[in-house]
């Protein structure tokens, strides 16, 4: 059977039997989980074969022109920005692939995405003086992808970005900055980035979505079995941050009340939160173009030019007090005194409520 199928009638079967249950500029020493996450190995559970979901290993890349023609404009990707490197991976070929081991600017990454969790998270796949290549192992743990790299088959989480079994057990993978962006924002900053093709050399429908209604759920898939967190809604958005030992969340809801811009302070560090509405969810409908606005959002050090910036909304995106500089939700200027710089990127996770506070249980939570 075509292994796209396979795929296909698994999330089904699953959907049925379960219903009724950035880049090198400077950055923040921030982490988007606390690395003391506990492993319990009782939690890790077999769902489908190693590589029956099929990482990319040589993927294809297209002009932003080109990608035009089959992207709308509101559909996310994942943006990758390492030195003049930057390139988008659409969460809807992502859906179908969960990894993709690339090089972008020189550095070997592994780009992740679980759908379960809504986490996508950038390494650096370096372990040592290795650049190992990472597949999906076809478990999960508390409904979070389980990686594994081919060269020692050791497993990963994806969240905390650790080996928890095998010969590498204790390793853990450098994250690099990354940010969702809807694909007219990417391509607005940059015009002559890179987006991930939809020709991978693999049969899928990659407008079509195999996990239809997922994120309307009152609750994951029984994957999970540890205790929910009652402090939000099970599959609310939130952005994660974690600098030094201090880890906090910002639920979307809170960040479109507030007009899309949070100021903060963590472990002494400044940060603003930015979220900005015109990205779609991939997690909605079956028909991925038709899937509603939840935007989506940035984190950043709101310092450029030696000074400490207020952001504000702004009609066309944000706007700092101090100079009356635009900002996008990419935090790059892009009209006033300041048009061309960048604010520092913070490794930040968009999760649903329920992966970031199984991880991250010590967590804060602004509004609550």
């Amino acid at each position: 059977m075509d292994v796209g199928k396979r795929i296909l009638i698994a999330c089904a079967a699953l959907s049925i039997a379960l219903a009724g249950c950035g880049g090198d500029r400077a950055r923040i020493n921030a982490r988007p989980l606390p690395a003391s996450t506990v492993f319990d190995p009782a939690e890790l559970v077999d769902v489908l074969d190693p590589d029956t979901i099929p990482a990319l290993d040589h993927p294809a890349f297209q002009t932003v022109e080109k990608a035009s023609e089959w992207l709308d404009e509101q559909q996310p990707v994942l943006v990758v920005a390492i030195g003049a490197d930057t390139r988008a991976y659409p969460l809807l070929v992502l859906t179908w692939h969960e990894i993709v081991n690339d090089v972008v600017g020189g550095r070997p990454v592994a780009v992740s995405y679980s759908p379960l969790c809504n986490t996508a998270i950038v390494f650096d796949r370096t372990v040592g003086s290795r650049a190992e290549s990472f597949g999906v192992s076809g478990k999960l743990y508390r409904s979070n992808l389980i990686m594994f790299d081919r060269r020692t088959h050791s497993l990963w989480t994806q969240l905390g970005g650790r080996a928890v079994r095998g010969p590498l057990e204790g390793a853990a993978l450098t994250g690099v900055p990354s940010q969702i962006a809807s694909f007219e924002t990417f391509s607005t900053a940059y015009p002559n980035g890179q987006v991930l093709s939809f020709e991978t050399g693999f049969r899928r429908q990659y407008g079509f979505n195999p996990y239809a209604g997922y994120d309307s759920r009152s609750a994951p898939f029984s994957f999970f079995a540890v205790r929910l967190d009652p402090r939000l809604p099970a599959m609310e958005r939130v952005v994660g941050v974690t600098i030094g030992d201090e880890t906090r969340a910002f639920p979307y809801a809170n960040l479109s009340a507030s007009g899309g811009v949070l100021s903060d302070r963590l472990n002494g560090q400044d940060i603003v939160v930015l979220w900005r509405g015109g990205t779609r969810s991939v997690l909605d409908t079956q028909v991925l173009a038709r899937g509603r606005d939840i935007g989506s959002a940035g984190v950043f050090a709101p310092i450029a030019g030696g000074r400490r910036l207020e952001l504000v909304p702004d009609p066309h995106g944000f706007r700092d007090r101090q100079t009356g500089s635009t900002w996008s939700i990419l935090g790059v200027a892009t009209a006033g005194p300041l048009a061309g710089t960048r604010l520092a990127p913070i490794e930040h996770l968009d999760a649903f409520w329920f992966a970031w506070a199984a991880f991250a249980p010590s967590s804060t939570l602004v509004g609550v």
